[in-house]
C-alpha cells in the first residue's frame, strides 16, 4: 500500500492511501495531538466527504483496536519464517506473585531468553511494555522465544 505524506505548514502531516476499493482515506496529525480521520468525496479527491475528529486517547485508541490483529498477523508470520520460535500467552491470575508488581521485576528476558511483546488488558493491546510496565489480575502477557523459553516466563509468571 503506498501511503502519500504531506506536511501541512503550521498543522502537522497529513497521510493519505487508496484503499482496494478506490476510496481515498486520510489522516491529518496536528501538532496539539488531534488527529482527523479523513473520508474523501469519490467525485473529488481534494474534498472531504466526512470528516471525524479524534482525541490524542481516542486516536490511540483506535490505533491499538486495527494494531492488535497486526501483532498477532506478525507473531504467525514469524512462526513460518523462524523455525522453533513459539509464542505463548500467559494469564496473570489473581494468584501470580507478579500481580501488581512491574515485568521489570521479573527479569524474564534475562532469566529465560524469551521476550514479553504485549500484553492484552480488557482488550487494549499494550505492544512492546515497558520495564515499568505493572501486571494486573486478568492480564495476558504474550511471549514470544523457544519452547523452553516461553514455558519458563509461564512459571515465573505463575510460581515466581
Amino acid at each position: 500500500m503506498d501511503v502519500e505524506r504531506t506536511p501541512l505548514p503550521g498543522i502537522g502531516l497529513r497521510h493519505v492511501f487508496v484503499t482496494h476499493r478506490g476510496r481515498r482515506l486520510g489522516v491529518v496529525s496536528h501538532r496539539d495531538g488531534r488527529r482527523d480521520l479523513v473520508v474523501y468525496r469519490r467525485d473529488d479527491p481534494d474534498s472531504a466527504a466526512e470528516t471525524l475528529v479524534l482525541t490524542p486517547e481516542e486516536a490511540n485508541g483506535l490505533a491499538e483496536l486495527l494494531g492488535a490483529a497486526r501483532i498477532v498477523e506478525r507473531l504467525a508470520e514469524l512462526h513460518r519464517q523462524v523455525e522453533g520460535l513459539v509464542s505463548e500467552q500467559i494469564p496473570i491470575t489473581a494468584g501470580s506473585p507478579y500481580d501488581g508488581r512491574s515485568l521489570g521485576d521479573t527479569r524474564t528476558r534475562a532469566r529465560t531468553g524469551a521476550s514479553v511483546v504485549a500484553v492484552v488488558r480488557d482488550r487494549e493491546v499494550i505492544a512492546s511494555p515497558r520495564p515499568d510496565f505493572v501486571f494486573h489480575a486478568g492480564d495476558v502477557v504474550v511471549a514470544v522465544g523457544t519452547a523452553e523459553g516461553t514455558a519458563a516466563v509461564a512459571t515465573i509468571l505463575t510460581d515466581g
